[in-house]
């Protein structure tokens, strides 16, 4: 790993007392958790790469007494860190020794207009659940990720997540019109805009969208819907190299255009780990591929023939000798179960040992070059070594995993993990790339982003968190290194 566990931070234990007991009163004992197996499942991330330590977690119920515990704690000097629906896979939401805020039980949707196609829902409301509340309002919130059924909304706006449908919607930060946001003393910024165009100053909402709680406590967020689509077409393709991958993207945006929702890629070894370990799963294609790619377009008009517009461009790749097989979903049901494929992906590997993840972004016409030149180096570095490198081709996002030889004990393995990192990351950054796509930077990646991150843009990054939070009671040792440290 790029970072190992702080030590943890020391309260001073009449402050803290005194603290908790407050909280108590004003939110009620029930929601102030301090017995260690209640709070068990709050302090493990579910990579298992950190554990964490917090005198006690605490459950308010509502924006006004999410700043009371702000408040309370800013003027016992008590650090705060936020946690929604523990998913993230950075370790940005494990606590140090710092209280734990969890936002679980802001979980109500407060507003959906169908005509300004917003809905304004609370921090701890789960994606299914927005997603099932813009369903009822024959609306579509496209955010889709895997962890949809577990993870909060506000966790989403604070690490900024993308997902299949950034193609063609873009990432959670372009999915927000407005948010409310409890500030490092207890003050509440009321911006639940919906307005579309608001040039009165500087765009608050884009500082607290993927600053990990380390500058404000994300309460509630008004979010874009769209019109529900009502075709779909799925189609799963089987091809000889990422070249033909990235070559299929480009025929079929250039013909589907906006239709063109989402457009994945996976290796043979990813497909075979799910169709080894995953309930369900079932082959779609004959034999085995290099790659699969998996494209889905969707169109609000009912008479689009979507699956036409695939088969037609299909057509000309196999013509071209870019493609091996190919099959369109026929239903709804046999779509869900193409998409599975790819969605079980990440649970799969688990059952392959230990996984080193690289969540990395590269201009999507390098993307093939980008992988391959990054499997040979890793390959070079530990022969036996199973590249997995998956993700979303459309907008140039790579999960550049890498699995455990076959037989290697799995400390040892992910003891390597700095080391494949600078192979990983020093390629992405010679493409013009990001080391962090959609995951975040979190505790994990601190020390990579100083590696880096433009200096400059790193003081104005702790110039922001110095001005919003004096203190550095915020979220503390995350994204950013503190003097110091």
């Amino acid at each position: 790993m790029s970072s190992t566990a702080p030590r943890p931070i020391l309260l001073p234990a009449d402050r803290l007392t005194a603290a908790i007991a407050q909280i108590s009163a004003r939110i009620g004992a029930q929601y102030v958790i301090t017995d260690a197996s209640d709070m068990e499942g709050y302090l493990v991330e579910q990579r298992g790469l950190f554990r964490g330590a917090t005198p006690a977690v605490v459950r308010p119920g509502s924006t006004e007494e999410v700043a009371f515990v702000v408040k309370i704690c800013a003027e016992a000097g008590i650090p705060i860190v936020p946690q929604g629906g523990n998913t993230g896979l950075v370790g940005g939401q494990v606590p140090f020794g710092a209280l734990l805020l969890s936002l679980g039980r802001l979980n109500k949707v407060r507003a959906l207009d169908a005509t300004d196609l917003t809905l304004t829902a609370e921090a701890g409301c789960t994606l299914h659940q927005i997603q099932q509340a813009a369903d009822a309002a024959d609306c579509l919130f496209p955010l889709s990720i895997a962890s949809e059924g577990t993870c909060q909304i506000g966790g989403n706006l604070a690490t900024n997540a993308g997902g299949t449908a950034v193609l063609r919607y873009g990432n959670t930060r372009d999915l927000t019109l407005g948010l409310e946001v409890v500030l490092a003393d207890g003050r509440v910024w009321n911006g639940l805009s919906r307005l579309r165009k608001d040039n009165t100053g500087y765009d608050l909402k884009n500082l607290f969208v993927g600053s990990e709680g380390t500058l404000g406590i994300i309460t509630a967020a008004v979010l874009r819907l769209f019109p529900k689509p009502r075709r779909r077409a799925t189609a799963l393709v089987g091809v000889t190299d990422v070249h033909q991958v990235l070559a299929l993207f480009r025929r079929l945006r250039a013909v589907a255009g906006d239709t063109l929702t989402g457009f994945e890629f996976l290796p043979d070894f990813g497909m075979e780990t799910v169709l080894k370990h995953m309930s369900g799963a079932v082959r779609a294609l004959q034999g085995q591929h290099a790659f699969y790619a998996l494209a889905e377009l969707t169109s609000t008009r009912a008479d689009d023939d979507l699956a036409a517009m695939v088969e037609g461009v299909l057509a000309e790749a196999f013509e071209a000798g870019e493609v091996e097989d190919a099959v369109i979903a026929a239903s709804e049901g046999q779509s869900q179960a193409l998409w599975k494929l790819r969605e079980d992906l990440s649970e799969a590997q688990k059952f392959e040992g230990g996984s080193i993840k690289h969540d990395v972004s590269v201009p999507v016409s390098r993307v093939a070059e980008f992988v391959e030149q990054a499997t040979a180096a890793c390959e070079a570095h530990m022969p036996g070594l199973r590249v997995c490198a998956f993700g979303h081709i459309g907008d140039g996002n790579v999960h550049f995993n890498l699995s455990q030889p076959v037989g290697m004990d799995k400390t040892a393995y992910l003891d390597t993990w700095e080391d494949f990192n600078r192979i990983v990351h020093d390629i992405v950054v010679s493409y013009a790339g990001s080391i962090s796509a959609e995951h975040g930077i979190g505790f994990l990646k601190r020390e990579e982003l100083v590696h880096y991150k433009d200096p400059v843009a790193l003081d104005v990054m702790a110039s922001i968190k110095a001005a919003l939070d004096p203190a550095g009671l915020l979220n503390p040792g995350k994204m950013l290194v503190a003097k110091g440290e």
